[in-house]
């Protein structure tokens, strides 16, 4: 089997997608864009079953996927929570150096619907429980 395109393309369709994930949020940095994409999906990875973590992951880009699984050590899921509750979990990653907005979740979900397959992520989330769909809803526009 050839190498997948996916692999091949890894890092420039990270570049892309950390590019337009500055641009949504006005971050001033990657670092800043980094820390809050990690908190993000370490505030949704936590939610999960470890089966339920791994189909999501399946349908991340290559280099994203290995962000949502890095640093992981699988627990009892946590109950879904509140937006408000949410963005904070995210806020506590590194607190004192990260400056995610309070719409960070959303602004993540945003950029995320443009960098994969809709058809099989809207698939995946359907299998999820329903807060998985309304944590990645985005922004309303």
């Amino acid at each position: 089997m050839p190498m997948p395109q996916e692999y091949w393309h890894a890092s420039r369709d990270f570049e892309a997608f950390m590019d337009d994930l500055k641009q949504e949020t006005l971050l001033a940095t990657h670092n800043m864009v980094y820390t809050m994409l990690e908190g993000v999906f370490r505030t949704f990875r936590a939610r999960l079953t470890v089966d339920q973590a791994c189909r999501f992951a399946d349908e991340l880009p290559p280099v994203l996927r290995a962000i949502f699984v890095a640093e992981w050590r699988p627990a009892a899921p946590l109950p879904f929570a509140r937006r408000d509750v949410l963005e904070s979990e995210v806020a506590k990653l590194r607190r004192h150096h990260n400056f995610s907005p309070d719409n960070a979740i959303a602004s993540v979900a945003t950029v995320l619907w443009r960098h994969v397959d809709t058809e099989r992520f809207e698939a995946m989330l359907s299998d999820l429980p329903p807060e998985a769909s309304e944590f990645w809803r985005g922004k309303q526009t």
